[in-house]
């Protein structure tokens, strides 16, 4: 038997009540039921200053980025909901991209991510989804060397979409976003087996 599929997830936003926070939440919950084992990362908890590389030859990299790592390099594929900012992803994801890709004494740049595979969601108050957004940050992971796979979520009119408990009203919609999780989860089951 081999060992259990892990996998980090983590919203490119840190707004209370974030919609891309509840989209990532039903993923997690949709992964876990395929079987896997999935740890939620708040990004801004993990408190990384603006990547800056004085900073970080001063004093190497920030504890939040060591913490954000460590996460990363223990899993085996990453769900990412990111809200879409002007046609991109958010700051708060490259920055913490930028610094969890950073070399660290023996550990080769952007290792955390290498050969990895990811899925990617959006949930936006516009009719798109986010969708603009998670093409580029489907460049973005793709350049890091993670397999991002082609089947991806977006939710529109994302302000209405969830019910007061944080489940999307929409059963077409919830099944996409179930879809997504469990193809991830499945392609990363058949990789270790």
């Amino acid at each position: 038997m081999s060992a259990p599929v892990k996998i980090a997830a983590f919203s490119g936003s840190s707004r209370a009540g974030s919609l891309n926070a509840r989209l990532l939440e039903q993923a997690a919950a949709a992964a876990r039921a395929a079987g896997a084992e999935v740890t939620v990362v708040d990004l801004r908890a993990l408190d990384m200053p603006i990547y800056d590389g004085d900073l970080e030859a001063a004093s190497g990299l920030p504890a939040g980025a060591l913490a954000f790592k460590k996460i990363l390099r223990e899993s085996d594929g990453f769900l990412v909901a990111s809200p879409e900012h002007n046609s991109s992803y958010s700051a708060l994801l490259k920055n913490a991209i930028d610094w969890a890709s950073r070399a660290n004494k023996d550990e080769p740049q952007a290792s955390v991510f290498a050969g990895k595979y990811a899925a990617i969601l959006a949930a936006s108050p516009g009719a798109l989804g986010g969708l603009r957004g998670l093409f580029a940050l489907r460049e973005l992971l793709q350049n890091l060397g993670i397999t991002v796979q082609a089947q991806m979520q977006g939710v529109g009119q994302a302000m209405t979409a969830f019910n007061d408990d944080g489940t999307l009203k929409d059963e077409k919609t919830a099944a996409g976003v179930a879809a997504v999780a469990g193809t991830l989860v499945s392609t990363l089951k058949k990789l270790k087996a």
